[in-house]
């Protein structure tokens, strides 16, 4: 079959625009916070499995972190298992924390080191309590309000903070050319498991890495302006200026949390992409576009990622699942 005139200058222009891109981020590590639809849909599951792997082979260190909420959610319903949360945070006891390792550790993580090895990768699944990757403690959630008389402290069961990453794990990984697929449990001292937001596991193993990039895959477009243009391209004292205003709120707040704690913490830039667009990954990476909002250290290196200097600060981004 041959090629139009239009068709082959369009192939060129693609591969010719992502040239410079490979070059500059030739062996550097590119975390991926995996979720949201893209996680659901099946065409965009194997697009993102091509993407890691096509990632790999030009030489770029994908680490995936994924989440896998709704898989729990729906394993808990068909178990009989109530499912109640506080703060956008799922209650974990005993008997749910089992579930979670099952889904998380075993159900969701090899069907996502599947998809990438059927892609022509080569991808190791693991949790943080492999090699004692992630280690955790029990996150305390406390409550305040003029009325009460003294702080009130929430037990959500087997939640947890992320308290160290022991990086050598993922050095291993990443110089035996396998692609590390994590899910977001961890252990304490004492060996009780946690499950932690992955959101904010990303964000931490990206700081131990010290890697390039963190991008967190979502289901929204990206922040959004008053007008609803999504805001391209921000530094730290924009984003805290959205939180400060209300226009970053619900579910939302980890990712960008995490993206700005990253971003303040050694990792170059952060990227809050759309899951739903096929290929996300792959055109924020490896085109002049992007299909999200950049977060960098300050506006010089907005600039120089983005080509836009953003003023305007007004708009909303909510999102009530934050697994």
């Amino acid at each position: 079959m041959t090629l139009s005139r239009q068709a082959a200058m369009n192939i060129a222009k693609v591969l010719t625009e992502a040239l410079p891109y490979i070059q500059r981020f030739t062996d550097k590590t590119i975390v991926i916070k995996y979720g949201g639809n893209a996680m659901v849909d099946e065409q965009l599951k194997k697009n993102f499995a091509r993407d890691v792997v096509l990632m790999k082979l030009v030489g770029l260190n994908p680490v995936v972190v994924h989440g896998g909420g709704p898989q729990i959610g729906q394993v808990l319903h068909d178990l009989g298992i109530e499912s109640s949360f506080v703060d956008g945070m799922r209650v974990t006891d005993s008997r749910t924390m089992d579930v979670v390792q099952m889904v998380l550790g075993g159900l969701v993580n090899q069907d996502i080191v599947s998809l990438i090895n059927r892609s022509g990768g080569k991808a190791m699944g693991l949790t943080g309590k492999d090699g004692d990757l992630i280690t955790a403690r029990k996150l305390v959630i406390k409550r305040s309000s003029p009325e009460m008389l003294e702080t009130e402290i929430v037990d959500i069961g087997h939640v947890g903070e992320v308290v160290s990453v022991q990086r050598g794990v993922v050095d291993m990984l990443v110089r035996s050319d396998i692609i590390p697929v994590i899910a977001p449990i961890g252990t304490d001292a004492s060996g009780a498991s946690y499950n932690i937001n992955a959101d904010l596991v990303a964000g931490k193993i990206a700081e131990e890495l010290e890697a390039e990039k963190l991008i967190l895959l979502t289901n929204v477009a990206g922040l959004e302006d008053a007008s609803g243009k999504v805001l391209s391209g921000l530094n730290p004292e924009q984003v805290q200026a959205l939180i400060d205003d209300g226009t970053i709120q619900g579910g939302m707040l980890p990712k960008i949390r995490c993206a700005l704690s990253a971003v303040q913490h050694g990792v170059r830039t952060a990227h809050i992409i759309d899951g739903r667009v096929n290929h996300a990954v792959l055109l924020e990476v490896l085109t002049d576009e992007g299909v999200g909002t950049l977060i960098a250290s300050n506006q010089e290196a907005v600039r120089e990622q983005t080509g836009v200097t953003q003023t305007s600060l007004q708009g909303t981004a909510s999102s009530d699942n934050i697994e």
